[in-house]
């Protein structure tokens, strides 16, 4: 842990060393430290030498440079576009502004928000592509090839070609992760997935989604119980509500949906929850062992829980939007409101 912390000290020296003073010292900025082959991706895999006990803290650690690197980047980008930024300039770009202030949009608000949480608690952050094949999307998960999941109806499939598909959720990147990494892993994977849906207030055909996956030696549905509680408590208040119901996923086993209070009428019943007071965020569930065999992991030796949530439905609870079409319709009157959000 301490050559750890060490090296994140060095690398946080280095980040806030650099001199960016154009475009281009901007761009090699971004691909130095955060790029696919950066170093602060580097820094992530020494999490797999961290004793089981420390990973809380190693997680902590690593999150912070990695924000310190991404808030530097967002800083300077910030201050004029890449294709003129010029910081030696006469401008004196840091000087306020009688201007309006700039907003950022709600979903990106929530969706940094979610990796917030769950850094706090050790799980890094994980990407991949969103044109998948059949076996990331669908067999590795135990969906079989006459599943309702596959039909037209549900699925955007890449030029007619039944093997590849726009991704429909981001559990592919578990697939890819699983195979590419030995456990302990504990990563969520947030990103963007289609699905050939009716385009209305409560539905759309592309929308946004964090999964997670916490993979090790005796991991339990407590473990996670306790991680989704820490996030919906951290995410909503204290005073939030919670409770779980049985469910049926062809990846998980067992399976549960998890329901909170209705934080728009603080569980006394409107429409937005059916007058039932509660609302349901996310699917959760114990890895299959299949999966973890699809994936070359021993279920005799790791267990493991996963979960995923609608950002865009977390996002309408948390700032009480009643449309989902609001999101992508780029209103500048809609993304002004919320100027100074977090």
């Amino acid at each position: 842990m301490d050559s750890l912390r060490q090296k994140v000290e060095a690398l946080s020296l280095q980040i806030n060393d650099f001199a960016i003073t154009d475009a281009a010292s901007l761009e090699q900025y971004r691909i130095q430290f955060l790029g696919s082959k950066g170093t602060v991706k580097d820094i992530f895999a020494e999490m797999k030498n961290v004793p089981n006990e420390q990973k809380k803290e190693a997680g902590q650690l690593l999150n912070s440079v990695k924000i310190l690197a991404e808030e530097k980047l967002q800083h300077y980008s910030n201050l004029k576009e890449a294709a003129s930024l010029k910081i030696d300039s006469d401008i004196d770009w840091s000087a306020p502004t009688n201007g309006r202030i700039a907003s950022r949009h709600p979903l990106q608000i929530v969706g940094q928000e979610i990796n917030n949480i769950f850094g706090r608690i050790g799980f890094s952050v994980a990407e991949a592509r969103e044109i998948e094949d059949d076996w990331h999307n669908f067999s590795a998960l135990n969906l079989p090839e006459d599943h309702p999941a596959r039909d037209m109806q549900d699925t955007f499939f890449v030029n007619k070609n039944p093997d590849m598909v726009l991704r429909t959720h981001t559990s592919s990147v578990q697939v890819r992760l699983m195979e590419a990494q030995k456990p302990p892993i504990r990563s969520i994977m947030p990103g963007r997935v289609y699905r050939n849906e009716t385009i209305s207030a409560r539905a759309h055909c592309f929308f946004h989604q964090v999964e997670g996956l916490y993979i090790d030696k005796k991991v339990s549905f407590a473990d996670l119980k306790q991680t989704l509680y820490y996030f919906v408590t951290q995410f909503f208040g204290e005073g939030v509500q919670v409770r779980f119901r049985p469910s049926y996923f062809p990846f998980t086993e067992p399976s549960a949906e998890m329901d909170i209070s209705c934080q728009l009428c603080k569980g006394k019943g409107c429409s937005v929850c059916k007058q039932s007071g509660w609302v349901e965020i996310l699917g959760c569930g114990m890895v299959h062992p299949q999966v973890l065999r699809n994936c070359n992991i021993d279920p005799e030796e790791y267990s493991g829980f996963a979960f995923g949530m609608g950002i865009e439905r977390l996002t309408m609870l948390k700032f009480q939007i009643n449309d989902l079409r609001l999101f992508s319709e780029n209103d500048q009157r809609f993304v002004s409101q919320f100027a100074g959000a977090r």
